[in-house]
C-alpha cells in the first residue's frame, strides 16, 4: 500500500491510497483525530444517495489493508479514533473487519461502525463487540422505498427484529452506543409517516436517531434546511435522542456518501 495524495477540504483532509493490485480506496480524517476507513474496493449495496457503489463490488480488503490504512496515516497525524465507515459495508467483509478490529483494538483505538446492518446475523455478533458506537442506516422502515433507495441492504425488518432481540439484554450505557440513520430525500422518504415510524421505532428500542444531511451526488435532492428541522424537532418531541449532522459529514471533501473508488489522481 502506498499513500498517492492528500486533497483537503475545509474541514477534512482525504487519503487517496494505492493497493497492492492498483486499486485506490480512501480513508478520512476528521474531527482532528478520528479516521474514517473502508473496509471493501466499491461497494455491493450501492446506496442511491452514496457515490462509493458506482463502480459496484470490486473486491473486499484484507484485514491488513484495513489496519494499513490507520498505519499510513498514522504516520503523518496522531489518530485517537476509528471509524469503519468508508467505502463499503463492514458487514459484508466480515471476517477481515472484525480481525482489524481486534488489531486496531490492541493499539488502544476507540472503534466504531457505520453499516446497513445486513446481514442480521452478522449485525448480530457485531452489536456484541467492544465497539465504540454502531451506527445502523435504516433510511425508511417501508420496504419498497428503502430497496429503492438501498437496492441490496436486505430486508430491514429483519434487522429491526435482531435489534429487538439483542438491545434489551444490553445496559443502557451500551444501548446508548447503538443509533439509527436517517437521511431525508426530498419527496422520497420525507413523509410525515416516515418521521413518525423512525421515531417511533427509535423510541421503542432505547437508541438515538443519526439525522444524517444528503451531501448531493447524482439528481437526488436534499431536504431544505427548514424542513430538516422540523424532522430533527419531530423526533426529538417523542423522546427520542437525535444527533445532526456535523460540519464535517457535509465537507465537500470527505463528507458522507463522497468517497469514491479509484478516484484518479489529481495533477
Amino acid at each position: 500500500m502506498r499513500l498517492l495524495s492528500v486533497i483537503r477540504g475545509e474541514l477534512n483532509r482525504l487519503f487517496l491510497i494505492e493497493l497492492e493490485d492498483g486499486n485506490r480506496i480512501e480513508a478520512v480524517l476528521y474531527r482532528g483525530d478520528t479516521l474514517c476507513v473502508s473496509t471493501q474496493v466499491g461497494c455491493p449495496v450501492r446506496c442511491a444517495f452514496c457515490a462509493s457503489g458506482r463502480e459496484g463490488m470490486i473486491r473486499n480488503l484484507t484485514s491488513q489493508e484495513i489496519v494499513g490504512q490507520y498505519e499510513l496515516v498514522s504516520r503523518l497525524v496522531p489518530i485517537r479514533r476509528i471509524a469503519m465507515a468508508g467505502i463499503g459495508d463492514p458487514l459484508l467483509n466480515w471476517t477481515n473487519v472484525k480481525e482489524a478490529f481486534w488489531d486496531l483494538k490492541r493499539r488502544n483505538l476507540k472503534v466504531s461502525f457505520y453499516t446497513t446492518g445486513f446481514p442480521p446475523d452478522r449485525l448480530r455478533d457485531l452489536l456484541q463487540l467492544p465497539h465504540s458506537g454502531v451506527t445502523i442506516s435504516i433510511h425508511s422502515t417501508d420496504p419498497i422505498t428503502r430497496d429503492l433507495i438501498m437496492p441490496h441492504a436486505g430486508d430491514v425488518q429483519s434487522i429491526i427484529q435482531v435489534l429487538e432481540e439483542v438491545l434489551p439484554r444490553m445496559s443502557i450505557r451500551r444501548r446508548r452506543k447503538v443509533s439509527l440513520a436517517y437521511m431525508p430525500l426530498k419527496g422520497v422518504n420525507d413523509s410525515d409517516r416516515e418521521v413518525q415510524r423512525i421515531g417511533e421505532i427509535a423510541r421503542r428500542l432505547g437508541v438515538g436517531v443519526t439525522l444524517l444531511y444528503y451531501n448531493r451526488v447524482n439528481d437526488m435532492e436534499p431536504v431544505d434546511p427548514a424542513q430538516y428541522e422540523r424532522i430533527f424537532l419531530k423526533i426529538r418531541s417523542m423522546g427520542v435522542r437525535v444527533t445532526l449532522s456535523t460540519r464535517f459529514r457535509k465537507d465537500k471533501v470527505g463528507g458522507c456518501g463522497t468517497l469514491v473508488a479509484n478516484r484518479e489522481v489529481r495533477a
